[in-house]
């Protein structure tokens, strides 16, 4: 897993947090306004709402923090940083829970823009004031991985594991950045020692998709078709096992009947048109991604983004070079930092 796609579920989550939970005494209806318009994309009227919270006489660190998260969200990361530099010289020296996650958008703007170091700086200055923050010893720790910082980077890990035992998500975003970065073998030795110390008190999801990253299909899948009712990922990894183990029609048949009971899942249909893909069958994949895509109200940004990269590749497989070349277009316009797509677009260019 990419470490960007982390920073994003994690910031996210702060959003959500720190929106709902900032308790100042005075009023601030125009940042209100303005938070209300990112969260609908309408980052004209963010701006706007914005302008008129400072011409009001808002809280100033509320309201350049809104333009940061404008700014971030229009990949003007430089410009973020300014705002958000902005709304932390209106603190009053007296730490809050805004100049925490400020932090946390400020490390994620540098890391993007390469500026590694100040990124840490940034998780530092989070840390000598709240020594028990997980998320930011694993995110610090994730940038030591890819700086080949190995050793500073498990210390981080362990910091982070041991102020929330139990968290088999942090585990496999921690094998995830490990065996991205070339430390697999790093990676699975978390796994395994989860494994052998907490398996007890771990459901049957959690060992299924443990023992899938360890490459143990075979108990991955005995877990997991006894978790398959648990939720969509546990579908989601029982019918990645099948495909493994090489059985793609069994694979299929677990992904339609989660549909057919009723399901609604753009993760689900993704998964089911990769696997359509291997199975040569582009029609039908394609008709996967759409299906995937016309789900309403789809809040992970994220998936949304992968199906509409995975319709354009269904359209070239299926020759439909012409409509790729549009969708492509399109989907530049929405993601004009994804590498992979400028390359590819570049190969439907020379067709």
């Amino acid at each position: 897993m990419k470490l960007i796609k982390l920073l994003s579920i994690i910031l996210l989550t702060i959003l959500v947090i720190t929106a709902s939970a900032c308790s100042f005494v005075e009023r601030n209806e125009f940042v209100d306004i303005g938070m209300e318009a990112l969260e609908a994309k309408d980052y004209e009227a963010a701006f706007r709402a914005f302008q008129n919270a400072e011409e009001a006489g808002e809280n100033m660190r509320l309201i350049y923090r809104g333009i940061g998260l404008a700014r971030m969200s229009l990949y003007q990361y430089e410009d973020a940083l300014i705002a958000f530099e902005k709304a932390l010289s209106f603190s009053n020296g007296i730490p809050a829970q805004i100049d925490y996650d400020i932090n946390y958008y400020m490390a994620a703007a540098f890391y993007i823009t390469g500026q590694t170091a100040r990124a840490i700086e940034s998780y530092d200055a989070i840390l000598t004031l709240r020594e028990k923050d997980g998320d930011a010893y694993f995110l610090r720790g994730a940038i030591k991985v890819e700086q080949g910082r190995i050793i500073e980077a498990r210390e981080d890990f362990d910091r982070a594991i041991s102020l929330n035992t139990g968290n088999s998500d942090r585990l496999i975003d921690i094998y995830q950045i490990l065996a991205g970065s070339g430390y697999q073998m790093v990676g699975e030795e978390y796994l395994r020692e989860a494994m052998e110390q907490n398996a007890g008190d771990m459901n049957n999801f959690e060992k299924g998709r443990i023992s899938f990253y360890l490459s143990d299909y075979e108990n991955a899948r005995a877990y997991l078709e006894k978790a398959r009712d648990f939720n969509y990922e546990a579908v989601l990894f029982l019918g990645r096992t099948y495909e493994v183990l090489g059985d793609f029609n069994y694979a299929v048949s677990v992904y339609n009947d989660y549909i057919d009971r009723g399901n609604e899942s753009p993760q689900i249909y993704n998964q089911l048109g990769m696997c359509r893909m291997n199975m040569n069958e582009y029609q039908a994949a394609l008709n996967a991604f759409l299906t995937g895509m016309a789900i309403e109200d789809i809040e992970d940004n994220a998936i949304l983004q992968t199906l509409r990269f995975n319709e354009i590749v269904a359209n070239q497989f299926l020759g439909d070079f012409g409509r790729a070349a549009v969708l492509m277009d399109g989907y530049l316009r929405l993601y004009p930092d994804d590498k992979v797509a400028q390359r590819e677009n570049y190969f439907l260019r020379t067709r």
